[in-house]
């Protein structure tokens, strides 16, 4: 190992495999929880809630490229990279949910609710609870904001209207921690055509550092505070 060339090899090895290791333990060591609400603007109405069937979580580092490829050419130190690890980006992504009403629990479906043209959403709040897998507790809820407003995410919309593309849009709440997925709608009515957007999954961002950032509260609290 005194040939410079193979000690640095050797450490562009042990750094791939730090951010494989990293991504595996981050993205598969928890049992996640996501619940949507949707407030109105009228507050004598209930929020309507949606437990996410299942969520996907995915380990991304949007930095691994430029951290390898600044290792290689000498740009920064092998150790100066491995800050740049704690960059990492948590993906929850919820494509299949459940209403939480008495009339039609257990019923499963796509997501798909209608967004646009409607005047009455004040905005959509995200709730995510997690715990250890292998851990009988309970969820407990990460103390993450997430929200989007409805007048941020018509202002979106609108940009959207003049395009052709009708699926797979993508809007950002500003923080960049809630994205919606849409799909764009033409119905025919008997005077004209009306455009009109659905929403079909939701995918939060959530930095690594603060998996384990747990607060007090349980899941049934947020039902009861929502009813």
């Amino acid at each position: 190992m005194g040939d410079p060339h193979a000690r640095k090899s050797a450490a562009l090895s042990r750094l791939r495999g730090q951010l494989r290791k990293k991504r595996e333990s981050l993205a598969d060591q928890f049992e996640f929880k996501m619940y949507i609400l949707f407030h109105f603007k009228d507050k004598k109405k209930s929020s309507a809630v949606f437990e996410v069937a299942e969520v996907v979580p995915v380990m991304t580092n949007n930095y691994e490229e430029s951290i390898l490829k600044g290792a290689k050419e000498d740009a920064y130190s092998i150790e100066s990279s491995r800050e740049l690890l704690e960059k990492d980006v948590v993906q929850l992504h919820a494509p299949r949910w459940q209403p939480l009403r008495r009339d039609i629990l257990g019923c499963t479906t796509d997501m798909d609710y209608f967004l646009w043209p409607r005047n009455d959403i004040d905005r959509i709040e995200c709730h995510v609870y997690s715990r250890w897998k292998g851990d009988n507790g309970p969820h407990k809820p990460i103390m993450c904001e997430f929200l989007f407003s409805q007048l941020d995410y018509e202002r979106q919309l609108m940009r959207l209207l003049p395009g052709r593309e009708k699926s797979g849009l993508i809007i950002n709440n500003p923080q960049q921690t809630v994205f919606l997925f849409v799909d764009k709608h033409v119905k025919q009515t008997t005077k004209n055509k009306v455009m009109l957007f659905k929403l079909s999954s939701i995918c939060l961002y959530i930095p690594q550092d603060q998996l384990m950032s747990w607060g007090m509260g349980s899941v049934e609290d947020l039902l009861v505070s929502s009813a």
